[in-house]
């Protein structure tokens, strides 16, 4: 699995493409903002997105949606179906927050719990972590992974020392570190995770170290 971490927009969102060697599909998750930048990646690598996929509906996570549709229309956009409205309402993507009433085009695969995304012989599995929004998910590679060599998406729900804000419409800090200590931690040590915000960490430095967890 090859991952480009690029980092978007003005709050510095972290926006991935995700290839497989060999494969010329890719994944890119959380594109906030700088379309011209990801679309200039994919032309240099020869890719082509098979799937845009949205950690959670915030403007800062889907900025970019609307011009990478335009470029690339057979690319599938990807939600959890309970963050579907935050892409076409700007009341519900905060997109008010910067000024502008961004509407991204409607989510063309609403995701649930343990839906499996494939570029190439790459699999991501989608695990519901609802806290930060009512459809935050992270990706977790696998099924086939080999134990210790596995990487997660955390989006917005876990940070290299802490965790997504829960004072949000739709936010609830129980529930996102119910989940995360229950399905995040549950992960190998040696996890590698990359989050919608900051530098990369591990499963096993936000166990020990992460205040809130």
């Amino acid at each position: 699995m090859r991952i480009e971490h690029l980092t978007v927009g003005p709050l510095e969102t972290g926006c991935y493409v995700v290839s497989c060697d060999g494969a010329p599909d890719a994944m890119i998750i959380d594109p906030g903002a700088e379309a011209d930048r990801i679309i200039a990646y994919l032309a240099k690598n020869r890719l082509v997105p098979k799937y845009l996929v949205n950690t959670h509906g915030h403007i800062d996570h889907i900025g970019a949606n609307a011009d990478l549709k335009a470029r690339f229309p057979n690319m599938q956009i990807c939600v959890h179906a309970d963050d579907a409205a935050c892409l076409v309402k700007p009341s519900k993507n905060l997109s008010f927050l910067q000024g502008v009433a961004y509407k991204s085009p409607p989510a063309d695969v609403t995701l649930k719990e343990d839906d499996v995304l494939a570029v190439g012989q790459c699999e991501l599995k989608v695990i519901h972590v609802p806290g930060h929004t009512p459809g935050g998910i992270c990706l977790v590679s696998g099924p086939n992974a080999k134990k210790g060599a596995r990487v997660l998406f955390s989006g917005d729900s876990l940070f290299a020392g802490g965790i997504g804000r829960t004072d949000f419409p739709g936010g609830d800090e129980e529930s996102l570190l119910s989940n995360l200590r229950s399905k995040v931690l549950s992960f190998d040590d040696n996890t590698a995770v990359y989050p919608g915000h900051g530098p990369p960490t591990t499963v096993g430095e936000e166990r020990r170290s992460n205040p809130y967890l």
